[in-house]
């Protein structure tokens, strides 16, 4: 009888992750899920629930170290734990993009630091890094979660070379708005500046109104099931949206593509 793979899955305390958490269980993984409070955390059946900070080097190592512990091996790491912002580039301050990095881009980098060595004694592992449609559109007024996703494009791409010789690979998956607390509560830049109060309005009405409209979760957990669990490729979307998002910016012009996320955000 063949082993169910051990699954770890960052941020399950709500939205995708939680989403992702239940269907690994439902394919009969042996899933922990990572919260930044047990105390407060709602149980998820079927998951362990394991503490850590993905801002905190110490949290990090210490919940991947007692996971190797009890199970011997880590299979999949799902990186979906993350935060948005809303405000412009030159009203965000540097101290607040910092925070944004510290989860999105440098929390990725410590879970994938902490179970490379595991994998790469396995010679065995897949990490799934979720991004964003963010991480290949432009988006105005959302920058430096923008730019985070990015880097975490870049990060992913390079780092699947440099592993593949140890049977591990990395993958994307790049979902649009989903229904979630992240997208409906976004903080916004605490200096904001009087002169992008207009646009910046108009984007975080339209960002409202496309979440208030957005598919639920689950669409985007199954994706990231299947790019865990199925055949390896470089760049997962969700169906809708994110799918059509990716084609048009793969092959319609660029003026078009530039024209038409200012038209959407409502900035002409």
């Amino acid at each position: 009888m063949a082993t169910s793979k051990v699954v770890l899955v960052t941020g399950v305390s709500s939205g995708i992750g939680r989403a992702a958490a239940e269907q690994f269980v439902q394919r009969g993984c042996e899933v922990f899920g990572t919260v930044r409070n047990l105390s407060t955390a709602a149980p998820l059946p079927g998951v362990t629930l394991v503490e850590m900070d993905v801002r905190n080097n110490d949290s990090v190592s210490q919940a991947i170290a007692d996971i190797f512990v009890r199970t011997g091996r880590i299979d999949v790491l799902i990186n979906n734990a993350g935060m948005n912002m809303l405000g412009a580039v030159e009203e965000t301050e540097i101290a607040e993009a910092a925070v944004l990095f510290e989860t999105n881009f440098f929390g990725a980098m410590r879970t994938i630091q902490a179970v490379l060595p595991h994998m790469r004694e396995q010679r065995s592992g897949r990490i799934v890094n979720v991004s964003s449609v963010l991480g290949f559109l432009p988006s105005p007024y959302m920058g430096l979660y923008a730019a985070s996703k990015h880097a975490i494009e870049g990060l992913s791409e390079t780092l699947d070379h440099e592993v593949r010789q140890f049977g591990i690979r990395i993958t994307l998956v790049e979902p649009a708005y989903t229904k979630t607390s992240l997208e409906a509560n976004s903080p916004k830049a605490k200096s904001t500046l009087s002169v992008y109060d207009s646009d910046r309005d108009n984007v975080a009405a339209a960002v409202a109104r496309d979440v208030s409209k957005a598919p639920e979760p689950y669409a985007v957990a199954t994706t990231i099931v299947d790019a865990a669990l199925g055949k390896w490729r470089m760049r997962s979307t969700p169906p809708g949206q994110a799918s059509i998002l990716s084609i048009l910016r793969r092959f319609m012009p660029s003026g078009l593509v530039d024209a038409s996320v200012r038209k959407q955000l409502g900035l002409d």
